[in-house]
């Protein structure tokens, strides 16, 4: 055979191998990356997680904070770690597969406010533990009116609940509402100086001065737009001493609350200073004697 041709076989042959090569190269390529491309779709799903909506603290809460709607905030929390006593919103942001089931959960959280807008339920309750920043808020570390352990939240350091009876005559009038200030009076009738017969003395002092009303009956706001409240006791805030001087003058005496103004309320609070001796005037009407004490 002529050479020349033996060299054109060759040549063509080894091209014929290189382009197969070649093209078996570049099948496999597409095919790895059509794998590649087919799984990027599902790597979304995967991620998708569902979500829903958790009421959380807003900034640090220390106990005894009065919440208000700028002390939490919504926050995307995943759906598969929301406890039942979470607050949420009762709805999953996204519907990915098992949705249902998100949705199911947010409202078994949702149930622990017993159907009140979680905003509304929670503005005005009171931080009973310490909540952090972006805390899940859970009814356990809150209390709002009206719950077991309410009034020992709202206390003031140091004080102490005490009740006493009252009617619409010694709570003026019924306008007393529950965080106004009030002045606690004492009245009791004592014998005459004099020992004139017939003859009654009544001697009227402030026992309390300054003293915030915790709670009408079992009352502990005033209901919208109302202006009196007419209870059959009203809770008081005081300090030990001032628990043990309200007592003495209830076995004294019935007591009467004096409303005070709103401008008197940086006033001095506690109990009144004692008072001099008073001074007896006596009023003869139809042969009837009496005689009122008046501090001076």
């Amino acid at each position: 055979m002529n050479p020349v041709r033996i060299i054109i076989v060759l040549v063509a042959a080894a091209s014929a191998i290189g382009l197969a090569m070649l093209m078996q190269k570049a099948m496999g390529g597409k095919s790895a990356k059509s794998e590649v491309v087919a799984s990027a779709p599902g790597a979304p799903t995967l991620d998708a997680k569902p979500m829903t909506l958790v009421l959380v603290a807003k900034r640090d809460l220390a106990i005894g904070t009065r919440l208000t709607k700028d002390d939490v905030d919504w926050k995307a929390w995943p759906a598969d770690a929301v406890s039942p006593v979470y607050i949420t919103n009762g709805a999953a942001s996204v519907e990915p597969q098992g949705a249902a089931k998100v949705v199911k959960t947010a409202a078994e959280a949702t149930g622990v406010l017993g159907g009140a807008p979680p905003e509304a339920a929670v503005e005005g309750a009171i931080v009973r533990d310490p909540l952090l920043a972006g805390e899940p808020i859970v009814p356990r570390k809150i209390v709002r009116g009206g719950e077991g352990g309410y009034l020992s939240v709202v206390l003031s350091p140091g004080t102490r609940a005490m009740a006493v009876p009252v009617t619409s005559e010694t709570a003026a009038g019924g306008f007393i509402l529950p965080g106004d200030r009030v002045d606690v009076l004492m009245s009791r009738d004592a014998p005459n100086g004099d020992g004139a017969s017939g003859g009654k003395q009544v001697i009227a002092e402030t026992v309390l001065q300054n003293i915030r009303v915790l709670a009408l009956d079992q009352a502990t706001t005033a209901e919208k737009d109302a202006k009196t409240i007419v209870a059959a006791t009203a809770t008081l805030e005081v300090r030990p001493a001032e628990a043990e001087a309200l007592t003495r003058a209830k076995a004294a005496g019935p007591v009467t609350l004096a409303l005070r103004a709103y401008t008197d309320l940086g006033g001095p609070s506690g109990v009144a200073a004692p008072t001099q001796d008073s001074t007896v005037i006596r009023i003869n009407r139809g042969g009837q004697t009496s005689s009122i004490a008046v501090r001076q």
